[in-house]
């Protein structure tokens, strides 16, 4: 099941990026040449997923309602405070990977930003394990 739901987020991703190109007259098939290294980089979007999470898993916590308002919210924010643009998911890297733009990610920076991610989601779901943890077990 995981892997069916990780395929079709990775191709909504392809499909979105592709489109987006169509709207804007761009070639539809192209990498991304902007580089997005380094440790700067690499702490941002492990903060950025970390946020993200901790975010989602506090409204499921308290106010499952309001999960949809929180990601657009923390997403939007997080662009203009993290140096990395916050991807915070995989499947937004590899799609971002494929369009030469301003959003773009260089293929060959994918896998630091991933395992960048599995970082900040192994500290999301511990801490929020802690700080909610009453809910798990009710």
């Amino acid at each position: 099941m995981v892997s069916v739901y990780i395929g079709a987020q990775v191709l909504g991703g392809l499909a979105g990026v592709w489109m987006a190109h169509l709207m804007f007259e761009l070639p539809v098939w192209q990498f991304s040449i902007t580089e997005r290294s380094g440790p700067g980089q690499w702490l941002a979007e492990a903060v950025a997923t970390f946020g993200l999470l901790l975010a989602i898993f506090g409204c499921v916590s308290r106010r499952p309602d309001s999960v949809p308002y929180a990601v657009g919210l923390y997403i939007t924010a997080a662009y203009w405070f993290t140096a990395s643009t916050s991807f915070a998911n995989p499947a937004v890297t590899i799609a971002r990977s494929l369009s030469d733009t301003f959003a773009g990610i260089a293929p060959a920076g994918v896998a630091a930003f991933i395992v960048s991610q599995l970082a900040g989601m192994l500290a999301a779901v511990i801490l929020s394990r802690w700080l909610w943890r009453e809910r798990i077990t009710d």
